[in-house]
């Protein structure tokens, strides 16, 4: 056994949406660190209170949940009460990263580069929007993951806003309408202060949503990304920036959009992404010369309070 970790905790399922993905990363990372002589155990919080962490002597916990309750701060929050070690970013940085909106703000604060966006209630003028922001427009929950509760809308002349609206409001109250970016989806995955190699997703008709991500075997991901390497590096180094201003430590996952005149904006910050064999993370891993176990490792290297 790996004892310089003590016994650990993988945090898996959840209450959240996205309960399922994280199964599959949970028990994904859980065989990698036995793997690797880990003393781990699979702990699912939707189903045993927290408090059972210290009760039973876990060490370390490796976060593996996904979405609210797991990626919000609401669990780092109470592993820094419990005083226990945990991967990923901490309370503050885990809240702001899980608010678009916020990060958003945080982000334009510091001239990095993010879509044009309003957020909306129901009372909003669709038609000022589109006259703000265009066609296409992403209308999304500010607080969820995964693609859920999202909408491209391309049209509006049967209520696509106000329905798109709704479909993202039964997920969250605070509702971003987003001006729709076109060019080539990346992602930059950071671990331990260091950006890995660029992936580019090629989506079925381009549209990367759940079922894309973490099922689809037609989604295509090219690593390296085919970027020249000055741009690959200018953009690794502003993501690593963007995830730092927010405060992020540890490992996540930077997404963004970049056109075809070589500018990017930066969608969002995951500071819990996938770890499935679908995933991004451990595909960047892989082409920097990481293999999962080691990655998983890794990240648990990283565990703190505080």
């Amino acid at each position: 056994m790996t004892s310089v970790f003590g016994k650990v905790a993988v945090l898996l399922g959840g209450a959240s949406s996205e309960r399922e993905v994280s199964l599959l990363s949970g028990h994904g990372v859980l065989g990698a660190l036995h793997e690797k002589g880990v003393d781990a155990h699979a702990f699912d919080p939707a189903q045993r209170d927290l408090w059972e962490l210290k009760r039973e002597g876990f060490e370390r916990v490796f976060i593996a949940l996904h979405g609210r309750f797991g990626e919000d701060g609401t669990v780092q929050g109470a592993l820094e009460t419990l005083q226990i070690p945990y991967t990923g970013s901490g309370v503050m940085a885990s809240a702001l990263a899980m608010d678009k909106w916020r990060t958003k703000l945080v982000w334009q604060a510091v001239g990095i580069p993010t879509p044009r966006y309003r957020v909306v209630d129901e009372t909003a003028d669709w038609m000022r929007v589109v006259a703000e922001l265009g066609l296409p427009l992403i209308v999304k929950p500010a607080r969820e993951g995964s693609t859920i509760g999202i909408t491209r809308v391309t049209r509006v002349d049967h209520d696509e806003l106000a329905l798109a609206f709704a479909a993202a409001a039964h997920h969250d109250p605070l509702v971003l309408v987003e001006e729709f970016v076109v060019g080539t989806e990346l992602t930059a995955s950071i671990v331990n202060g260091r950006a890995l190699p660029l992936i580019r997703i090629e989506a079925p008709q381009g549209n990367y949503d759940y079922h894309a991500k973490y099922f689809s075997e037609e989604t295509k991901y090219h690593c390296p990304a085919g970027l020249s390497d000055a741009l690959e590096q200018e953009i690794r180094s502003t993501c690593l920036r963007a995830f730092d201003i927010v405060g992020c430590s540890g490992w996540g996952r930077v997404d963004l959009m970049l056109r075809d005149d070589g500018s990017y904006s930066l969608l969002e910050v995951n500071t819990s992404p996938g770890m499935t064999s679908h995933s991004l993370v451990p595909m960047a891993a892989k082409q920097a010369g990481m293999s999962y176990a080691d990655l998983c490792l890794e990240i648990l290297r990283g565990a703190h309070v505080g």
